[in-house]
């Protein structure tokens, strides 16, 4: 079995499924079914869940159901976030949410990935690399970033993007694969409606 300190840290790595510590992803699953079954109301045993389930989660935090994850362990909330409805994350690596991260319905984050090449693929080789979101990230919906990514301070990420590579701080990025459109600036403030 994979050492779980590898499965934690910060490097990329490559290895058999056989080496995976496929006996805990049961716990996050029956985690993630417990929490999605809830009533919306039951906010005490949905914190409680969510304490459980995650490495790091900050009582701000908020996630809607359903919401599926690999094992949640490696799964670190580091402030106010919003992950929204169905979302998926695959934390074989850690995923670090800053403060103020916004996640709109239906992405996935996903450390995970398998080897290109058949042979190694069809042999159960798989790979993974940690992802990481600043201060303030926004994910439009349906966003999939990819392992190894880290998305920078204000950056907003347009529905629909795949994220193959770091995004840098304040910029609005979009496409498949996304790429940095512009700055965030002031021109992107909007004015507020008073009823």
């Amino acid at each position: 079995m994979i050492a779980l300190d590898l499965m934690r840290s910060d490097a990329s790595y490559a290895v058999s499924y056989l080496d995976m510590p496929n006996d805990l992803q049961p716990r996050a699953q029956r985690l993630c079914w417990r929490f999605n079954q809830l009533d919306p109301a039951d906010t005490k045993t949905r914190v409680e869940i969510l304490n459980e389930l995650f490495g790091t989660w900050h009582p701000r935090a908020n996630v809607k159901p359903m919401f599926r994850c690999d094992y949640g362990f490696n799964i670190h909330f580091h402030g106010f976030a919003l992950v929204n409805y169905n979302c998926v994350f695959l934390d074989t690596s850690p995923i670090n949410i800053g403060e103020g991260v916004f996640i709109a319905p239906g992405c996935v984050l996903a450390c995970a990935g398998h080897a290109v090449h058949p042979d190694q693929r069809s042999e159960g080789v798989q790979t993974s690399a940690p992802i990481t979101l600043g201060d303030n990230v926004w994910l439009g919906a349906n966003v999939t970033v990819c392992g190894g990514v880290t998305i920078g301070d204000g950056s907003v990420i347009g529905a629909g993007s795949v994220v193959t590579r770091d995004v840098s701080a304040g910029v609005i990025a979009a496409g498949v694969p996304c790429r940095v459109l512009r700055e965030v600036g002031e021109a992107d403030r909007v004015t507020l409606t008073m009823a």
